[in-house]
């Protein structure tokens, strides 16, 4: 079979001319370390091409980015709400339904899980610093590829324990969101030490639903737990291809 085609949001400048989709290039050579080919979704899509493109889709990856609209999760917007576009909102809350209803593998990264979690029902915590204070430092100072703080997690009979084989790693932070309440049919299964969730996953093991809220395509490069996430995305892609 040839790689699987992975779907990977974008970015979109805000208030800027000209208007531009983009994604950190990172995202792009992690999928293909993992062995897919990445495919480019921008907010700018119409509803044509976007019909177009998802049938040819293997996998899906939705990548970090600005603070979703607080009005998607029934509150006003924090004083440092930043970033908001309510186009790739709308993009990529679609994208979850459709993975969802076609069981397209699905891999959120940190804004991805959030829009993850919004798509079904939950809510975040707007600014991090105000439920859990300052004690970690969810939005580093240090390089993308430094690794700042520890995460737990649930081994025993996740799919994530299943693809990293370990409780612990070490991790990079680039948020000031996290999940408040959760959506409906997901487990959190992954936590910073103070307590901020860091990994959720689908209730249904049968389903690849990952979700985490550092930036393992930063990481690639130097940690093999990084490298099994996009592998794992990939592989599962490709099993979905041949069915």
């Amino acid at each position: 079979m040839s790689a699987p085609l992975i779907g990977v949001s974008t970015s979109v400048t805000i208030d800027e001319y000209p208007e531009r989709a983009y994604v950190n290039a990172a995202y792009l050579r992690a999928v293909e370390q993992g062995g897919g080919v990445p495919v480019l979704l921008a907010p700018q899509l119409s509803a044509a091409a976007r019909d177009a493109l998802w049938p040819r889709l293997d996998g899906l990856v939705l990548t970090g980015g600005g603070d979703i609209e607080p009005s998607r999760f029934g509150e006003a917007a924090h004083p440092k709400t930043a970033l908001v576009s309510t186009d790739r909102d709308a993009l990529e809350l679609e994208l979850v339904d459709r993975a969802l209803r076609d069981d397209v593998p699905m891999f959120a990264i940190c804004r991805g899980l959030q829009v993850l979690n919004v798509a079904l029902g939950g809510s975040v915590h707007q600014h991090v610093p105000d439920a859990f204070g300052d004690g970690i430092q969810h939005s580093q100072a240090a390089r993308r590829d430094v690794a700042t703080h520890d995460v737990k997690l649930q081994t025993e009979g996740t799919r994530l324990g299943a693809i990293l084989g370990t409780s612990e790693l070490r991790v990079n932070s680039f948020h000031h969101q996290a999940v408040h309440r959760l959506g409906r049919d997901l487990r959190d299964i992954g936590w910073a030490p103070d307590n901020v969730i860091e990994a959720l996953e689908h209730a249904d093991r049968r389903r690849f639903v990952v979700a985490v809220q550092w930036h393992p395509e930063e990481l690639v490069g130097h940690d093999a737990a990084a490298r099994a996430l996009f592998t794992a995305v990939v592989d599962a892609a490709r099993a979905r291809g041949r069915t």
